[in-house]
């Protein structure tokens, strides 16, 4: 092998090398950011009021959101998991 041939090998591993660290540093740069996620739409006041509340300890009452804050200031806050 000639020094021109180990040095186009060597220069090749070299790139590969650089390339797998800069393939790692942009998958951890796009797992740690929400830059491809969708964002969520802000639900509306009348959407919120109309919502059914459930008991977790009656099973069987259910109240509408609205009455919360209708004699009394409430924040509400609803989270949906996905899946």
């Amino acid at each position: 092998m000639s020094g021109l041939e180990g040095g186009l090998i060597e220069m090749g591993m070299w790139s590969l090398g650089i390339g797998a660290v800069g393939a790692a540093l942009a998958g951890i740069f796009l797992a740690n950011t929400d830059m491809c996620l969708p964002k969520g739409a802000s639900a509306s006041l009348e959407h919120l009021e109309d919502a059914d509340l459930r008991s977790t300890t009656d099973d069987g009452k259910v109240i509408k959101a609205k009455s919360l804050w209708e004699k009394n200031g409430a924040v509400v806050m609803a989270v949906r998991r996905p899946g």
